[in-house]
């Protein structure tokens, strides 16, 4: 295991030195998450850094962590705890991806979160290179049908008028995009590249439950300026723990 300082160390996450790992993603996600939520709902959430992140920045009253691999559910009980959450944060043990009534039964209620975000699995099976450990390759590889029962999960969760947040690889926005037209309205989309004239590498995607309001393709914005290897000011602010993402 190792101790890992985020936000400039508001936020402090024993993570697997070799398994899966949060990183920027999860950063992201949690600050994309809109101010003045009272229910979050972390989706596949690891060892917590999304979730924890949304709750260290003041942007939901609650979050639940939902995961299904035991010694991540341990390890984001332990991050709940040594953060000062376990008021505030529980972790659901349950598989997202099962059926409805299995979710419920393990505790996961439908109709019930005003935000739901989630970082799924982004190389579909059999394509790029298989992580070696085993919760990795979890973490990283799933069939595509499977995202079509995360977003599935996402909107089965959110309660009327609540809103989904995934962030995502640029390759698959087809596929993501397709499984959340079909179930929320006004769709924002926030591709990020690494920097100015480089392809966009990521995309955070939002929708509403219920509503019928059209897309909105947003402005990319740079992680790095043209020079150097600082993050850009708005991005620094954000992995010091100093702002959330305005979006």
């Amino acid at each position: 295991m190792t101790r890992d300082a985020f936000l400039g160390g508001r936020l402090t996450l024993s993570q697997p030195r070799n398994g899966f790992r949060a990183g920027l993603d999860s950063v992201l996600l949690g600050a994309a998450a809109p101010a003045g939520g009272t229910a979050l709902l972390d989706l596949g959430a690891g060892a917590g850094a999304a979730g924890l992140t949304a709750l260290a920045l003041g942007r939901t009253d609650r979050a639940d962590l939902a995961e299904r691999d035991p010694a991540m559910q341990a390890l984001a009980r332990n991050n709940v705890d040594e953060n000062g959450f376990s008021g505030r944060a529980s972790v659901l043990e349950v598989d997202i991806t099962a059926r409805a009534d299995a979710r419920r039964a393990a505790g996961l209620m439908d109709n019930r979160f005003d935000t739901v975000i989630a970082n799924p699995p982004f190389f579909a099976a059999r394509r790029g290179t298989p992580a070696p450990i085993a919760s990795r390759a979890e973490a990283r590889h799933m069939e595509a049908e499977a995202l079509e029962l995360w977003v599935r999960c996402a909107a089965a969760s959110a309660a009327a008028g609540g809103m989904a947040i995934f962030i995502y690889p640029a390759p698959g926005l087809a596929a993501l995009l397709a499984a959340f037209d079909r179930r929320f309205g006004a769709l924002h989309l926030l591709p990020l590249a690494p920097r100015p004239g480089m392809e966009a590498m990521r995309i955070l995607i939002r929708g509403r439950k219920g509503s019928r309001a059209p897309l909105t393709l947003m402005a990319t914005r740079f992680l790095h300026d043209d020079a150097g290897h600082g993050f850009a000011p708005e991005f620094e602010a954000i992995f010091r723990g100093q702002a959330a993402l305005d979006w």
